[in-house]
């Protein structure tokens, strides 16, 4: 299996420093970082890459089952960076990346050193003192939206998951992300994101983490980053001047000035 072709791995930056690892969200890919990666690059090795069903990876290896829960993406973490033979490299993980990054984690301790999570959520669904953001009957319909129109679904929700109403290219571009996307492949990612409870994976986590928030975000709301904080140990939260759910696109500056500074830590 060639991992590097199959994620369609690509590496930038100064190959004498530190690994920084960005992984992408749900309907998204690495090119959703591509403002973030200019403020790494002369002093870190930048690894990017697509979940397979995503961006420009190979989708004759995607599989239903494997793909069925955050676990085979995780795999895909520990592939890639066994395959670069990572020591202690830092993972950025977006959204749903930032879950599963936690499990790649756990799965190979000795390839990924520490971790940032970017507007995290554990489980999007309300459940008893809980605040994910939604409740089972609105994942359900999201869910049911998503599947019998996936281009009309993209077209109304990517603005309100990308926020910032007054800067309309934002949601823009994250609808024809979205719209790029298989939609059978899709729909298995949703299913896995969206119905995914990985609170217990969080107390688990033992490697340095960032926690980075918008101030508004309708995907994951305060409640849910300030949960993230007090379930990682010696987590650090930063709640970022930026609103909606990708603050790496909307809020540059801010997002990557937080990151910089706490990689500058770990050195």
């Amino acid at each position: 299996m060639d991992v590097r072709h199959r994620n369609n791995v690509s590496i930038t930056g100064n190959p004498d420093g530190p690994t920084v690892v960005l992984a992408h969200g749900f309907g998204c890919d690495q090119n959703m970082w591509r403002l973030t990666v200019p403020a790494l690059e002369r002093d870190y090795r930048v690894v990017l890459f697509d979940y397979v069903g995503s961006g420009r990876a190979d989708p004759a290896a995607w599989s239903e089952q494997r793909y069925a829960g955050l676990e085979g993406y995780a795999q895909d973490v520990v592939d890639i960076c066994t395959e670069l033979d990572l020591r202690g490299a830092t993972f950025v993980g977006h959204s749903v990346s930032a879950m599963v990054g936690a499990l790649a984690v756990r799965r190979a301790p000795e390839r990924i050193g520490a971790l940032v999570m970017v507007a995290p959520s554990p489980r999007y669904i309300d459940d008893a003192d809980y605040r994910g953001g939604f409740s089972a009957e609105d994942i359900d319909e999201l869910l049911v939206s998503l599947e019998s129109n996936y281009l009309g679904w993209s077209a109304t929700m990517a603005p309100v998951i990308m926020g910032n109403a007054d800067r309309p290219e934002l949601g823009d571009e994250l609808t024809n992300s979205f719209c790029a996307t298989d939609p059978q492949m899709a729909r298995v990612f949703a299913r896995a994101t969206f119905l995914s409870d990985h609170r217990e994976e969080l107390r688990r986590i033992n490697v340095p983490t960032l926690v980075l928030e918008s101030a508004e975000d309708v995907i994951a709301p305060r409640e849910v980053g300030a949960f993230v904080q007090r379930n990682v140990p010696g987590a650090t939260l930063v709640t970022l001047d930026a609103t909606g759910h990708c603050p790496h696109m909307s809020a540059p500056e801010a997002t990557n000035e937080a990151l910089t500074a706490f990689l500058a830590g770990l050195r």
